[in-house]
């Protein structure tokens, strides 16, 4: 997490509001052929979403996640380590566990004490002026506070759309409404790998190519120094 200092905020994720109740709201019984044509028009502009397009902008949702009662087995040991605190942080924060490990898998594959040039710190490299004097910033429990609090509200600046929360979550909330021709070169691939590989965990696959190229672009020595520290073997 390397935003702007003058976004020290924190967030909660985004509560979709109701919707009408029923499909006679606002109308009078409205004659068949209108409500047979509505629902023709909506499955063809369903069928025109592409994968493509949805993977590059998944929606962030945490039922399916919640109830499996596990992550998606595509993270990678050192993230899978920490399955059952991931699923107990989400849980207290709203969000999606999978998008929570998304951001663990790049901003530290699960090592506790990661601490970046910048002053982020801990498992979901959390700046320090996110913390209370007191805190320990490295404590699993405390840095997950911080950083999902923040990854909470991102979602719900974003709407829920996963990933401009996650370049919300790299660059400080402000980018969200900020064209992405502003947004440093970090957030850029920050969103581009975290989209990438959350849309593959949204389908609970295996193996992500997404995961694979930010592993051979850089990831596979952070994940190495986390293996380390946990007492992972290879």
């Amino acid at each position: 997490m390397t935003y702007s200092r003058s976004e020290p905020t924190y967030r909660r994720k985004s509560r979709q509001t109701d919707p009408p109740s029923g499909c006679l709201s606002g109308f009078l019984i409205p004659p068949l052929i209108v409500l047979c044509f509505g629902a023709v028009l909506a499955l063809a502009t369903t069928s025109l979403k592409t994968p493509e397009a949805q993977a590059q902008s998944p929606t962030a949702s945490n039922n399916s996640s919640i109830s499996s009662g596990s992550l998606a087995p595509l993270f990678t040991p050192e993230i899978q380590f920490w399955s059952a605190s991931i699923m107990r942080w989400s849980a207290e924060h709203g969000v999606d566990p999978n998008i929570a490990a998304t951001v663990m898998q790049i901003e530290s594959c699960g090592n506790p004490n990661a601490r970046s040039s910048a002053g982020a710190s801990g498992l979901f490299q959390v700046m320090p002026f996110h913390f209370l004097a007191s805190e320990n910033a490295f404590d699993p429990d405390i840095n997950a506070l911080r950083g999902l609090d923040y990854l909470a509200k991102s979602l719900q600046s974003s709407g829920g759309d996963a990933r401009l929360a996650l370049a919300g979550y790299n660059g400080g909330i402000g980018v969200i409404n900020r064209s992405e021709a502003s947004w440093a070169a970090e957030t850029i691939r920050y969103a581009y790998w975290g989209s990438g590989i959350y849309a593959d965990a949204l389908q609970n696959a295996g193996t992500s190519s997404r995961l694979n190229e930010w592993l051979a672009a850089g990831g596979a020595g952070l994940c190495q120094k986390a293996r380390e520290r946990l007492g992972i073997s290879p």
